[in-house]
Parts: C-alpha cells; sequence; structure tokens
C-alpha cells in the first residue's frame, strides 16, 4: 500500500516549478509511488480532539501554467487517514502560523510531521541563531531606540530587518550617516508591535550569501546567491543569482555546532544563511535552494529527504 502524504503549503497553482522546494519534495515523493493531498494551513480544523483537515487529492507537473493536477475536495482526518504530513507554508511567522504548528502537535503522536511542529514553533529563523553568538555578526534585537542608536553608532554601517519577514522582505541598509534612519525606525514600530533585528553590515555578501541545506542536522549542500550590482538582498526571489558552492572550513564548523540542536528538535530539512563565514539566519519553516543545489552541484535532496522520512517511518 503507498503512503499518504498531506503537504500544508501556500496554493500548489502558484509555484514556481523551477525553483520551488516543496514542489520538488512533491514531484519525488510521487516518483515513488506515494499519494499526494495538498491543502492551506486556513483548512485545518480541530474538534473534539480530531484535527482534520479539507485536502485536495493532487498530482505534480512540471507544466508551469498548470503544476497540479486536482481531484475532488474531501475531508481526512490527519490523526489517521494519513502517513505523513509536510508542513511547508511560507512565513510569515505569525500567530496563524504559531497556531498552525499548535494543532499539529496534537497529532505528531500518531503521524508523522515534519518538520516537528514544536521544533518549528519554538525555532524563528532569526532567533534560533541568537544561541550561537559567536557564529554569527555582531547582533541585536531590540525595539528600543536608544539600544539601537547605540549599536549603530558602534557598528556604522548596519542592516536592519523585520524579525519575522522572509524572502529579504522589508531589509534596509543604513551607511553611517543615513538621515533615514528615524523615519526608517518609525515606520518599523507603527506596523508592528515586534523588535527589529539589527547586525553589522558584511560587506562579504557582495560576494554572496549562501544558502546550505542540512537534512537531520548534517549538511547536505549549498547555493551561493549573489546579489544584484549594488544590492544587499541575495534572495533568489528578490533577482539573486544562484552559483555552484562548496562547503568551507567556517561553513562546516557551523553546521557541526548547530546541526545537533537542529535533529534534537526534529527539524528534518532546514537551510541556513551564511555570509562571510558568520551565519545569519537558520530558515525551519519552507527553506528553498533544493532545486538550484541539484541543477548547479548534481545533489538530490529531496530524495535524500525521503530516505530521511522512509527511515522515520520504519523506526516509529
Amino acid at each position: 500500500m503507498s503512503l499518504r502524504v498531506a503537504i500544508q503549503m501556500d496554493p500548489l497553482e502558484s509555484v514556481n516549478i523551477d525553483g520551488d522546494t516543496t514542489f520538488a519534495l512533491a514531484e519525488t515523493a510521487q516518483a515513488r509511488g506515494m499519494e499526494l493531498f495538498v491543502y492551506g494551513p486556513e483548512k485545518l480544523s480541530t474538534e473534539a480532539g480530531r484535527l482534520t483537515a479539507e485536502v485536495r487529492p493532487a498530482r505534480v507537473q512540471r507544466v508551469r501554467e498548470t503544476p497540479g493536477l486536482f481531484g475532488d475536495t474531501t475531508r481526512l482526518d490527519l490523526a489517521t487517514d494519513v502517513d505523513v504530513i509536510l508542513m511547508r507554508q511560507d512565513p510569515p511567522f505569525d500567530m496563524s502560523y504559531i497556531t498552525a504548528c499548535h494543532q499539529l502537535e496534537q497529532i505528531s503522536d500518531k503521524t508523522l510531521v515534519v518538520n516537528d511542529p514544536e521544533g518549528v514553533r519554538s525555532s524563528p529563523e532569526k532567533i534560533f541563531p541568537l544561541m550561537f553568538p559567536e557564529l554569527m555578526p555582531p547582533t541585536l534585537v531590540s525595539r528600543d531606540l536608544e539600544a539601537i542608536q547605540e549599536f549603530r553608532d558602534r557598528h556604522k554601517d548596519i542592516i536592519i530587518k523585520p524579525l519575522y519577514g522572509h524572502g529579504g522582505a522589508g531589509v534596509f541598509r543604513l551607511k553611517n550617516g543615513d538621515s533615514n534612519f528615524d523615519s526608517l525606525t518609525e515606520l518599523f514600530f507603527s506596523r508592528s508591535r515586534e523588535p527589529v533585528m539589527v547586525q553589522a553590515f558584511l560587506p562579504a555578501v557582495s560576494e554572496g550569501d549562501k544558502r546550505i541545506i542540512l537534512i537531520d542536522g548534517k549538511a547536505i549542500g549549498a547555493v551561493n546567491r549573489r546579489p544584484k550590482d549594488g544590492q544587499v538582498r541575495s534572495n533568489l526571489v528578490v533577482g539573486g543569482t544562484a552559483e555552484a558552492s562548496d562547503l568551507s572550513d567556517a561553513d562546516k564548523r557551523i553546521c557541526d555546532a548547530i546541526g545537533p540542536e537542529l535533529k534534537r528538535r526534529g527539524l528534518v530539512l532546514t537551510g541556513i544563511d551564511v555570509i562571510g563565514g558568520r551565519l545569519t539566519e537558520v530558515n525551519v519553516t519552507s527553506p528553498t535552494g533544493v532545486q538550484a543545489i541539484k541543477k548547479l552541484s548534481g545533489i538530490d535532496i529531496a530524495s535524500i529527504f525521503w530516505d530521511s522520512v522512509l527511515d522515520k517511518l520504519a523506526s516509529r
């Protein structure tokens, strides 16, 4: 009997078939004979101790206009009707995201949920690295304007970004003497009650921001994302260019340091961002880079991921 896999994700109709990691995972699962169902987190329902979701049976195909073919909508009990759930929706990491984690935690002892929802909930991508300050660039998390100004006075050239943003959205560089500091911080704090992350600018970003993919806390492959000329954001979704990359000694030290904690938290598939040998973020929600690494380096991370999932199912 084939495995039944439910994928909690953003609409399959809108994925980029050339770069989306969730699409690659679904494609590999389908090739291995698994039965796929897709749904968004808004389709989760908890009632009388049962967690159900309104799902669509799906098949994926590498057709840009129609990446998914769907069957009739049905409601499944996620504790009994599926074998694996992939939690793959994109951030923002907001209360909706956290609520979905809590809901999936309720059935994680019955159905394998990847990544572990408790691990996801407790590991926001900009908060988790704070456990390893020795690996990071100088970093401040605060909404105290005096503290932010003092940090800026010390480091001169800084990056400021929302704590729970994604895809490079809302990331700004403020050079020494930039008169936009007051206006920018006012804008951040008027739109959110959250602190911001402030980091010393790393000139090495012009050479690229390396995305390293780990499976069960072990580094599998990497891609270098080079920003456009004059830009500081290297994310592929905002125009960065993907380049083949190996792991430097500094990259390996970072992976060796954080890998055991990622594995302990049940974070099977993660992506870390490294600039000039410094850890900047750890993506545990929906890391990209799997398809780019396969194209550039030949490493089939999607297959390695499913090997890990099957091993976990066998040991439950």
